[in-house]
């Protein structure tokens, strides 16, 4: 090699090694002067529910902790496709940000052949938010007062029964349950925990299947009665509430719960990322807003980026079978 060879190797190379270095600085410069304008949270159901909740709880402090506006905006409709994609298409700055639950990352890649976003390669995790309780609840003005009488109840009276649920999470668990209890029930879908409420209360379903934000205060006021919650955590409003599948005598049956998390689109730099994570979970690390969330059965959790990746993995493999027998199919 000549020379002027060798000198042109040496530029060459010292230019493959600064562009990165100065990549990486620009990157930390930003996430430096991150935010410094308003931040959106777009959240992928009705205001009142869960997510809905806990993103305006994280919004509000966000907002004065960076004295930035944190902006939450509700994108409803599609089984949550309508907001992914909005999020997915946006720039990855850090400054849209998608409150996603388990249906967005792992069950709707199952559920449209034609999904409008890759759940995998067109966000950024940045972390897990809260896995909610999920409570199979009866209108207490019934005679229904424990798992066993509804089953009895559906076993005598096959196909007259329904269930009222919003989340996809919430419909599959009712088929998971119905398959186990050998009993069957129509099942009566919602856009949030808001309708599905709405609907034990008017006796439009003779049982629902969902978190408890929503029927909080009815359950607080006697009105509707809880028969089982779907893991073993104590909800503090009823903390008699048995485990279904000890309730139900179902061995077999899996702890279930839904989960939320929070995620970038693609592109979003890693530094920013991981000021958000960090920011996030000193938020829900706070006494007290843990406890006000804990007793509404909201159950913060947070995890590092990596982790949620992982976790998003796990869970699209443990229910991609569980959509296929049911065989529900949105396009």
């Amino acid at each position: 090699m000549t020379s002027y060879g060798r000198a042109l190797a040496l530029v060459l190379l010292s230019l493959l090694l600064i562009t990165p270095a100065r990549a990486q600085t620009g990157a930390n410069a930003d996430a430096a002067s991150y935010p410094n304008r308003p931040i959106r949270i777009i959240v992928p159901f009705p205001a009142g529910g869960p997510s809905d909740v806990l993103a305006r709880i994280i919004g509000q402090r966000l907002s004065e902790d960076w004295k930035q506006p944190v902006l939450i905006e509700n994108r409803v409709g599609a089984n949550t496709v309508i907001g992914a994609q909005a999020v997915a298409t946006a720039p990855g700055d850090g400054y849209t940000l998608l409150m996603a639950i388990d249906s967005t990352l792992t069950m709707n890649q199952f559920l449209y052949k034609n999904l409008p976003y890759d759940p995998i390669r067109d966000f950024v995790p940045i972390t897990v938010i809260a896995k909610t309780m999920m409570l199979l609840l009866v209108n207490a003005s019934g005679d229904i007062k424990t798992v066993g009488d509804l089953i009895a109840k559906q076993k005598a009276e096959p196909g007259k029964f329904n269930y009222g649920a919003g989340t996809i999470t919430s419909q599959l668990s009712g088929f998971l349950l119905n398959k186990a209890a050998g009993t069957s029930a129509q099942l009566v879908r919602y856009n949030g925990s808001a309708q599905v409420t709405q609907g034990l209360l008017t006796n439009s379903v003779q049982y629902t299947i969902d978190g408890p934000s929503a029927a909080f205060s009815l359950i607080q006021d006697g009105k509707f009665r809880v028969l089982a919650k779907f893991d073993p955590r104590p909800f503090p409003p009823v903390p008699d509430a048995p485990l279904l599948s000890e309730a139900a005598k179902l061995s077999n049956f899996d702890e279930i719960t839904v989960w939320l998390g929070l995620v970038a689109p693609k592109g979003t730099p890693q530094p920013i990322v991981d000021k958000l994570q960090r920011q996030v979970a000193q938020v829900l690390a706070d006494p007290g807003i843990k406890q006000k969330a804990d007793a509404a059965g909201l159950y913060p959790s947070t995890s590092t980026p990596a982790e949620f990746a992982a976790f998003i993995r796990r869970e699209a493999e443990r229910w991609a079978p569980v959509v296929k027998e049911t065989g529900i199919q949105y396009d």
